[in-house]
This record gives C-alpha cells, structure tokens and sequence, in this order.
C-alpha cells in the first residue's frame, strides 16, 4: 500500500491515535515512509479494554522513539457521546498543536468513512460542500487537518495490519448501532463499498473536480486577528458556502436552517459565538463580543460603515480603522 506523504514530509506532525484498526495501520503507514510524527490517545474510561490500548500506544512510542499525549476523561453522563467525545478530543488535540507548534493534524479517517458521512448528510438535506464533507487537507486557524486514508477502503487497512503482523484492537463500542454514525456505518456504507468501491472512489474524485470548479470565495481579502472580510458574489449560494467554510475553520458547522436564517436576515449571531453581517459588496465574520463602546468609538464605526454586530469586536481588539478600508 503506497501513498503519497510528501506535502508533510519536512513538518511537524501530530497523529490522532486510537490503537484500532484505522489509526494502527496509518501509524505503520507514515512509520515505513520515515514522516516525522507523535501520537495523542484519549481514554475515556468507557471500557476495560480501553486500558489495554493506551499500554499499546506507549509501547509504540517506546519501541519507535515517538513523543506520546495521553489524556484520562471521565464522563459525567454519556448524553450525546459522540459529540462530547469529539469536542473533547480536538480541543485536546488543539492544546496539544498549540503549546509544541505541531504544522498537521493527521487523522485516519478513510474511505468507510466518507461515505458514511455522505449518507448522513444525504438523509439531512444537504448541498454539495456537505455532502462531500471529508477533504484530504482542512485548514484551520493555526494548523492544517490531514486525512491521507480517504482513498483506501477499512477493508484494505485491515488486510495491510494482517498481512504485516501488526496487532490492532477492535472497540466494540463501534458496533453500537444506538450511535447514529454506527448505524449509517454498518446498515449502508460498509455494505455498499464491499461491491461498489471502485465506483465510490471515481465518483469522489469527479465530485471533488465539480466542487473546485465553483468560484467559491474562500480567502477572506482581509484578515485582522479573527476578523475575516470575504467580497459578496451576489449569489446566495456561493455567499452561504464561503460563510459555510470560514466557520468550518473556526470549529462551527451550521445546519440548513441556520444557512436559511444567514441569508435572511443578513446580519446574525450563529451559536451565540459567530456574528455574520452581509453587505452590499462584503461579507464581514468576527467573534461575538459585548464589549461596551464609548460614545466617539461608536459615531466613528457608523460614519466609516462598520456592521453594527462587528463593532464591538473591533473595538475590543483595539483595531485600527485604517486597517480596515477597502
């Protein structure tokens, strides 16, 4: 199984890890290639077995000169699991990137997967952008996701590990099918990739070419610290997805509905946590802020044409206005 890691090659670069069959196998993958990397597991001390994986990961790093994180979470309830386990896992893994200047987060999300996550999105109502969701590179504020797996079938790694020998773990929990992502998994996308896997990669591909060829606007043409001022296209749908994209970014993805609410009422607070203001010719996007504004700061935001709702981050930040003329 040959691929192409040279785009992180001369980085520095973080693993997720879980010691199953996708993350063990890309471990050896990026190992037999010589790419730099270390590893970050959580324990969620949900299973015994759990224990079991985390002495694997630390022999790993013993035995291939590797730097190892760990992280121990105990759970206070198990009510949306999925989510609160992904949310503690990336913040996790941001703290991580953060304090050692990690340039990639790699993760060994593969083909199974993206299909999963294109039947999910197909039952929701979704446009093209959500449906094809999983990109080999993902830019985010200070460093890049890298999923280099979305080619390669679970199947495939699964034969590579046992074919060279390299022990894995099975997380029962996977099989779960109260968790929708597991039910989506095992009642469509495994079934379908074992006769169609072929036809589900070309189709992957052709829709990705489809999906670069839109002139979506995804580089703001001004950014000061977490203001970020995109040109409005005058097309509702090219506007939503270059919105969609810059809050992906910033760890926030919306639902139809909130697209619907952005386009409607053009100046909005998405998740008490993102203001959005749509403009005659631009599309301005800054952090909720309720910094109090004195009287002269406020005048000189109207008189210069600053959305209201991005006012107050503005002035928090101390941002010069002569940075802003565009």
């Amino acid at each position: 199984m040959n691929l192409d890691f040279s785009a992180i090659r001369n980085q520095k670069n973080l693993l997720a890890f879980s010691a199953g069959v996708d993350s063990s196998a890309l471990f050896f993958l990026l190992l037999k290639q010589n790419i730099p990397f270390d590893i970050a597991i959580v324990d969620y001390n949900l299973r015994a077995q759990s224990k079991d994986e985390i002495s694997y990961a630390k022999e790993l790093v013993i035995k291939y000169n590797k730097k190892i994180f760990v992280q121990d979470v105990k759970l206070e309830n198990n009510s949306n699991f999925e989510k609160t386990a992904r949310d503690i896992r990336y913040k996790f893994f941001e703290e991580i990137i953060s304090e050692n200047s990690y340039e990639n987060l790699i993760t060994a999300h593969q083909l199974n997967d993206k299909l999963e996550w294109f039947f999910m999105q197909l039952s929701k109502g979704a446009g093209l952008v959500e449906l094809i969701g999983f990109n080999e590179f993902e830019q985010k504020e200070n460093y890049k996701i890298y999923k280099p797996l979305l080619n390669i079938t679970k199947d495939e790694l699964e034969n590579y590990l046992e074919t060279n020998n390299h022990r894995y773990f099975i997380d029962k929990s996977n099989f779960d099918e109260k968790y929708k992502r597991n039910y989506f998994r095992y009642t469509f996308s495994n079934k379908f990739l074992e006769n169609f896997s072929s036809g589900v990669k070309k189709s992957f591909k052709y829709l990705q070419i489809d999906l670069d060829s839109l002139n979506i606007q995804n580089v703001p043409i001004k950014k000061i610290k977490e203001l970020e001022i995109f040109l409005n296209q005058n097309d509702d749908n090219l506007n939503i997805r270059t919105i969609d994209l810059s809050l992906k970014k910033r760890g926030l993805i919306l639902s139809n509905a909130q697209r619907n609410e952005i386009l409607k009422q053009k100046e909005i607070t998405i998740s008490k946590k993102i203001n959005i203001s749509i403009l005659e010719n631009y599309i301005w996007i800054a952090p909720n802020c309720d910094e109090i504004m004195d009287k002269k700061s406020k005048e000189s935001y109207r008189t210069n044409k600053i959305p209201k709702n991005i006012r107050a981050y503005i002035f928090s930040k101390n941002i010069d206005l002569k940075e802003l003329i565009l």
